[in-house]
């Protein structure tokens, strides 16, 4: 046997029905959609001009960058970081042409790679609204103008666009804007001794580093993860030196370095606090930075701060960020359902940050968080047509409390076309174009499957691994490893967290008997051959949360495999709250093919409904109990909710009894 000390993945190749439904949305879809959006073709679909992200009649990214090399006259039109929408897409078309071959697509991108490059100015610099209205103000108000933020954007399309395609170019932007960040950046007397107050450009430059094996974008990152809190006064200091009311937006400039994650030193950090997209964007960066160098204080840093998020302040989808107030976090075990923010772009960046924690140590919880945010919290944030996006992502909805008071307004009861605000779009059509990259991790002898998506991934040496099944509707899932030079490995497998109590392995048809390492199974694989089945225990589950979160007292939800469940009033009769489960309900399970783009639908009769008061009764009584009648429920994925007429929905139940 030959020992296979270095592991290489060459390429994996999705194959799971559920998710290429989805890929092919985007390739299809989502992509010439978006590209209509950001070059103002069409009309754009708001649902409601008072949700989160706000209305919009046109974008202007692609005609900024226009203006911005010349090519057209005109002012900036949108936010400081509009580029960004641009961005994005880019970086979503990359991973698309590796799955999906499009030459008007490839056309159309090579473009806008053609724009970006002539729109940059030649020391490296690129932020659209700073060179054509504001050029004498670059990087002089850092707190709130997001350019580093949107070069970051820019550098992750650039390395996803050269590594899918080999434009040499799009590679040569991100490298000069790395530079001329490096030269006005850093510890070095003459420098700018900060950072942007919308993190990103850590995990970009993380990115560039782990692309090139330029140490100086790895040191370039480390210093902006390190440096972030050092000296409170420095977003000050800026604002009063470029005009004290110069802002771009007003009320950034007195919410405090909470808010950005600046308060103090991360090595000093203990728990996510601030905006929620800032934190896990700089987190991300963070995790990357201290794998890489080898840094454990900053690792250490990492963990604390991922286990606050998933212990303390995760919803049971993966929603993260609870407020509207700042898009941010609030407290811990703070997480009302009915006024819950749960950013799709905060979900997504979970799960990049997420990821990086993964890389560096293989246990299960990371790939539990991974699949709770693909196939729960993030997905929500994409309607069945790939052409409607969520921002916020509550757990409990209601069109006329959407309606009518302003604490819930954030909450729209369907999905719009795009955003004044366009940054969640883009982002959740990126995560799913690379889902790909999150399947395995190879670390030297050990290959790690971590979610089960049906897919055939090869590595070096001759070594490939098909996965089937029909997961996430079925737990029955299958390996086949060929070994044609039979080198000797180990091929874990995470065992879910709602599948430890029961699940069973076989490797060529024999029972394995292991004890679990940090949630994975392994095996040792020697043989040319080798097959291994999964069983994993897909009954419906009731899910109670810690009796600290005063939201869920007393109420439980219900998860079947990797999917949560909700209730929507399409198929229950209103108002939701009237439902109370059973102490120990069942559920019969269904797929049905025709609903929703096909969904496992689950029913019960162990349930009872309130009987409602009429108008006429008083408003409290005294003394007088509720009576209740034998019901029906029927729950849907929750990621699938708002895709039919705007009615309430629900994913926590009351129950009867203790």
């Amino acid at each position: 046997m030959k020992q296979l000390t270095k592991i290489q993945l060459n390429g994996v190749q999705i194959t799971s029905d559920f998710w290429n439904r989805y890929r092919n949305l985007i390739a299809k879809d989502s992509v010439p959609f978006q590209w209509d959006m950001i070059n103002d073709k069409g009309k754009m679909d708001v649902m409601n001009a008072d949700a989160a992200g706000g209305a919009a009649d046109h974008s202007g990214a692609i005609e900024n960058l226009k203006i911005a090399a010349g090519r057209a006259k005109g002012h900036h039109f949108g936010y400081p970081f509009q580029d960004t929408d641009v961005y994005k897409w880019l970086e979503t078309v990359a991973y698309v042409l590796k799955y999906n071959p499009d030459q008007k697509m490839k056309e159309e991108a090579d473009w806008t790679v053609d724009l970006i490059a002539d729109a940059q100015d030649p020391d490296g610099y690129l932020s659209t609204y700073f060179q054509i209205d504001a050029p004498k103000r670059k990087f002089k108000r850092l707190q709130q103008s997001h350019e580093l933020y949107s070069m970051g954007h820019y550098i992750e399309a650039g390395v996803a666009y050269y590594e899918s395609t080999g434009n040499q170019k799009a590679l040569d932007i991100a490298e000069k804007m790395a530079s001329c960040i490096n030269n006005h950046f850093g510890p070095e007397d003459g420098k700018i001794h900060g950072y942007d107050g919308h993190p990103e450009i850590e995990l970009a430059l993380a990115k560039l580093y782990e692309t090139t094996q330029n140490k100086t974008y790895l040191k370039l990152a480390e210093y902006f993860v390190t440096q972030r809190g050092q000296d409170l006064n420095f977003f000050n200091a800026q604002n009063e030196a470029d005009g004290i009311d110069n802002d771009f937006f007003p009320e950034l400039r007195t919410i405090g370095d909470r808010y950005y994650f600046a308060d103090k030193p991360i090595t000093e950090q203990t728990d996510a606090h601030g905006h929620a997209v800032r934190v896990l964007y700089f987190c991300t960066g963070l995790a990357h930075v201290a794998r890489v160098s080898h840094n454990k204080p900053l690792l250490d840093a990492a963990n604390r701060l991922w286990n606050d998020i998933v212990k303390k302040q995760m919803y049971i989808t993966g929603n993260v960020g609870q407020t509207a107030t700042g898009e941010a976090f609030t407290y811990d075990y703070d997480l009302p359902n009915d006024t819950d923010y749960g950013e799709t772009c905060a979900s997504v960046s979970m799960t990049f940050f997420t990821k990086q924690m993964l890389v560096n140590d293989f246990e299960g919880k990371f790939g539990d968080v991974i699949e709770k945010e693909i196939f729960n919290g993030a997905l929500s944030g994409i309607a069945l047509d790939g052409k409607h996006y969520f921002y916020a992502n509550p757990l409990e909805a209601d069109p006329l409390a959407s309606k009518l008071n302003p604490g819930k307004k954030h909450i729209a009861l369907r999905r719009s076309s795009w955003f004044a605000c366009a940054c969640c779009p883009a982002n959740i059509t990126r995560l799913i174009a690379s889902l790909d990259q999150y399947l395995y991790e190879v670390k030297d002898d050990v290959i790690l499957s971590h979610q089960f998506i049906a897919n055939d991934a090869k590595f070096n040496n001759g070594l490939e691994i098909k996965q089937t099944g029909n997961f996430p509707w079925d737990g029955n899932i299958h390996y086949s490893i060929s070994n044609p030079n039979k080198n000797s490995f180990k091929f874990g497998i995470r065992i879910p967290a709602w599948s430890l109590d029961k699940y069973s392995v076989k490797m060529n048809g024999k029972p394995v008997e292991s004890s679990l390492q940090k949630g994975i199974l392994y095996l040792n694989i020697d043989d040319e051959t080798a097959e291994i089945s999964v069983k994993l225990n897909m009954e419906a589950h009731i899910v109670r949360a810690s009796t600290r979160v005063s939201s869920d007292t007393m109420k439980v939800a219900v998860q079947r495999g990797a999917i949560v469940y909700a209730a929507e009033g399409v198929d229950n009769e209103e108002p939701l709250w009237l439902y109370v489960l059973d102490q120990k309900p069942t559920f019969k399970y269904d797929y049905r093919a025709n609903l929703l783009s096909g969904v496992g639908v689950l029913t019960t009769d162990d349930v009872y409904r309130l009987e409602l008061d009429s108008e006429d009764d008083a408003l409290y009584s005294f003394d007088q109990p509720k009576g209740a009648n034998k019901s029906h429920l029927t729950l849907i994925p929750y990621y699938a909710w708002a895709n039919r007429d705007e009615k309430q929905m629900t994913v926590w139940f009351k129950q009867n009894g203790f």
